[in-house]
């Protein structure tokens, strides 16, 4: 238990981003100084490449330079670029009419013909968006007019206006900065229609994003956003301390931050406020049942579930910031809220699932076998997440006691993420993809290669369960869809191929002066332009 007491910074399976009030090469002591409308974040790693149409770029930097056609709210899905659609009868043709005087950070318009090109450029590269089923439904981009487009799709797909929502890749990059026609190639500029603009990029050093000051909806009230890499840990807690760093948050995309009772003392200085979101996740271990071995049993992976004991990574890991989760996804998911079987904290309920399927404890031995075959399986986690290391810790020794042996073994998540779309692993952690994606997101990802297939294909009529999938897109009828969705969801939670343990979203530690602090539908990126020091 002494790893749990040092708690940790409530990581999200992501990189920590620090703001602060200087920019670029500056000095960090000149700190944000009260009314600065300038900010200076710093993430463990750089921005890289800000193509929208490929996946390596920060997708909070890409948040401020780029924008889609609609936007998910709390309220459902809203105008963005586009001002309003349609959807003809059949399900298959969405109509937009687009927003006039807007234009790329270049000058150039942006309208119907621009939208086409960066539709056309996004489906030229269709294999790199497999994961996203719409790539798959796309027939064609039609002009009908200057500010008039239609998307037309091979069948009904319910998810479309969501998934065009996301921060990638249906997002619109001005048609000159496209390299051979298309963005596949690369792109010669990161030029977007969305309120910040990349001015300047010092390759794992910093970059400077400056308002667009003739952004469509208002020029923003913090003139300059600098991202400046800097490795998370002692250095944050030093910089806050010093003034030098005056705003943390937790996003997608790496190691953890500083401790939290040390966070907890910078609030109780009173310079400072905690504000978080909304549950939009949930940090699980996945099994792969597909794979032969002792994970490949329904009641190996129960009993796994029973083992874990939730409340103790809620308040000694996370310190209460992130909540114990029982299913796949909270609650407030769209179609989630299902009736599910509980499975809570009980080692003994787990040493007798393992009894009646025949794993023994025998000669003394601390691990059960079966047939010859010991219960030994390995367990892979992020070697840049401390929470990820810690939870490990914790599960090696509780699983200890119910006979099951576990090896650990920490990797970089590029290796990891090689791992889940190869098969080779026995369980590793992972998270849902969150709220403004869920839960079609998640569940189409279940028959996906490059995700969860190795996860599910193990389990009792694998393709009853995909088959509903490919019905759950499709259907047009709400009702329908949600009586899909919760038939799915009670084969994988009886399966126990997704076992839960926390439920979290984006923790943010501000100064008491920074104003406009919220969030989007999104754990991977944070509404800059909507801050202001008051």
């Amino acid at each position: 238990m002494t790893g749990l007491k040092n708690m940790v910074w409530a990581a999200l399976i992501g990189a920590v981003v620090i703001l602060a009030g200087c920019a670029g090469e500056k000095s960090a002591n000149t700190g944000a100084a009260e009314g600065s409308q300038e900010l200076v974040y710093a993430s463990a790693k750089d921005i890289n490449d800000m193509n929208p149409h490929l996946y390596t770029g920060s997708m909070p930097a890409q948040g401020m330079i780029y924008e889609s056609l609609v936007e998910n709210t709390e309220d459902g899905i809203k105008p963005l670029l586009a001002e309003s659609w349609e959807i003809s009868e059949d399900g298959k043709t969405y109509t937009f009419h687009l927003r006039k005087n807007v234009t790329f950070h270049d000058g150039e318009p942006f309208n119907a013909e621009a939208v086409k090109k960066n539709i056309e450029a996004v489906q030229k590269n269709a294999s790199k968006h497999s994961w996203i089923k719409l790539s798959a439904k796309i027939v064609s981009c039609t002009v009908t007019d200057e500010f008039t487009v239609a998307l037309n799709l091979s069948e009904p797909y319910y998810p479309a206006l969501l998934e065009l929502s996301m921060t990638r890749p249906y997002v619109f990059l001005s048609p000159k900065s496209f390299v051979n026609g298309g963005t596949k190639d690369g792109v010669s500029g990161y030029n977007g229609t969305g309120p910040y603009k990349l001015t300047e990029h010092k390759t794992d050093r910093y970059a400077v994003f400056e308002a667009n000051e003739n952004y469509w909806d208002g020029a923003p009230k913090v003139k300059k956003v600098t991202a400046k890499v800097l490795p998370a840990g002692e250095m944050t807690l030093l910089a806050l301390q010093k003034g030098e760093v005056n705003f943390i948050f937790t996003d997608d995309r790496g190691a953890d931050s500083i401790d939290v009772e040390a966070m907890n003392k910078l609030v109780q200085s009173g310079k400072f406020q905690l504000i978080r979101s909304k549950a939009m996740n949930t940090k699980m271990i996945i099994a792969n049942s597909g794979k032969p071995g002792p994970v490949h049993e329904t009641a190996v992976r129960e009993a796994i579930w029973h083992s874990i004991d939730r409340e103790t990574v809620s308040k000694q890991i996370f310190s209460g910031l992130e909540t114990p989760a029982g299913t796949l996804f909270s609650s407030n998911v769209p179609y989630a809220d299902v009736d599910l079987k509980k499975r809570g904290y009980d080692l003994e309920k787990a040493k007798t699932l393992l009894e009646e399927a025949g794993w023994r404890l025998e000669n003394g031995s601390e691990v059960r076998a079966k047939a010859g075959n010991r219960l030994a399986v390995k367990l892979y986690y992020d070697v840049n997440s401390s929470s990820q290391k810690t939870q490990a810790e914790f599960f090696q020794s509780a699983w200890k006691k119910i006979g099951l042996g576990l090896e650990l073994i920490g990797e970089e998540s590029s290796s990891i993420a090689k791992r889940r779309s190869s098969g080779d692993y026995d369980l590793m952690f992972n998270q849902t993809w969150g709220l403004a994606y869920d839960p079609q997101s998640t569940i189409a990802a279940f028959t996906s290669e490059a995700s969860y297939k190795h996860t599910t294909s193990g389990i009792t009529k694998a393709s009853e369960p995909y088959k509903k999938i490919d019905e759950m897109t499709a259907s047009s009828d709400e009702k329908t869809r949600k009586s899909l969705v919760a038939d799915i969801l009670k084969t994988v939670h009886e399966e126990s191929v997704f076992i839960p343990i926390t439920n979290g979203g984006v923790t943010v530690l501000a100064p008491e002066n920074l104003k406009g602090i919220s969030f989007k539908q999104t754990q991977f990126e944070l509404p800059f332009e909507r801050m202001y020091f008051e």
